[in-house]
């Protein structure tokens, strides 16, 4: 099964956080906090199709995104997140 996002939305897939400090110190579970890195698994026709949104992102790019933006869904076992173009707040080059 796949998701096709609608509009101006996006679909991303968090890229977890490292578990240790760069001190050594490993993280528990508990006390990591949520990552705000993504990967773009899926862009909306909306953005496709718009002559200055369609170059600012793809499928692929890494992005910052709002801590408490979005609906998460998971499908097939994967975690993924369905959110408007307008949270995402950064391209990772």
């Amino acid at each position: 099964m796949s998701l096709k996002p609608l509009g101006d939305r996006v679909i991303i897939k968090k890229i977890e956080a490292e578990e240790k400090t760069k001190s050594g110190i490993v993280l528990p579970t508990t006390a990591k906090e949520e990552p705000s890195m993504a990967e773009v698994v899926a862009v909306g026709a909306d953005i496709l199709n718009d002559e200055k949104k369609k170059d600012q992102i793809k499928v692929g790019d890494k992005v910052i995104f709002s801590k408490y933006a979005g609906t998460e869904v998971k499908l097939d076992g994967q975690e993924l997140t369905i959110l408007k173009l307008s949270d995402i707040l950064a391209v990772v080059e």
